[in-house]
């Protein structure tokens, strides 16, 4: 029995070499079929099930390619756009966290979003990314 397991692991190892495998696009599209499952629980509708094969068969042929750099870039193209919802999201958060003690600014120039301490008055800034200098007014 323990040899058998043995020949098993073996052949889905060599199965898996050469293969992409999993990553972040893939654990979403996996997180999709679940919600359609769930969903086809309550409405048991023809479409929603086609939907839930529609994407398996995706995320199989995504996990078990050979062409390793096509699914890289499907998944930095993922990564690239996931991060301006999770960085916007952020910003809203620490924007929060700080409301009494810092104050949110963009550069000119460059527009990236600088943190400043919440000290009344005008006061000249020196951008880290640009080195642009640009006055602010904090109230």
């Amino acid at each position: 029995m323990n040899n058998f397991f043995s020949n098993l692991r073996r052949a889905i190892t060599n199965f898996s070499y050469g293969r992409y495998g999993n990553d972040q696009l893939n654990m979403l599209l996996c997180g999709v079929c679940l919600g359609l499952i769930v969903l086809n629980v309550f409405v048991q509708s023809i479409i929603v099930t086609l939907a839930v094969l529609v994407v398996m068969i995706w995320v199989m042929f995504r996990t078990f390619s050979r062409n390793i750099y096509k699914r890289r870039s499907e998944n930095e193209a993922y990564l690239k756009i996931s991060r301006k919802f999770t960085g916007f999201f952020k910003l809203q958060k620490d924007k929060f966290r700080d409301r009494n003690t810092h104050v949110y600014k963009k550069c000119p120039s460059c527009k990236v979003v600088l943190r400043l301490p919440k000290q009344q008055g005008e006061h000249t800034v020196n951008c880290p990314r640009c080195h642009q200098r640009f006055d602010v007014v904090i109230k």
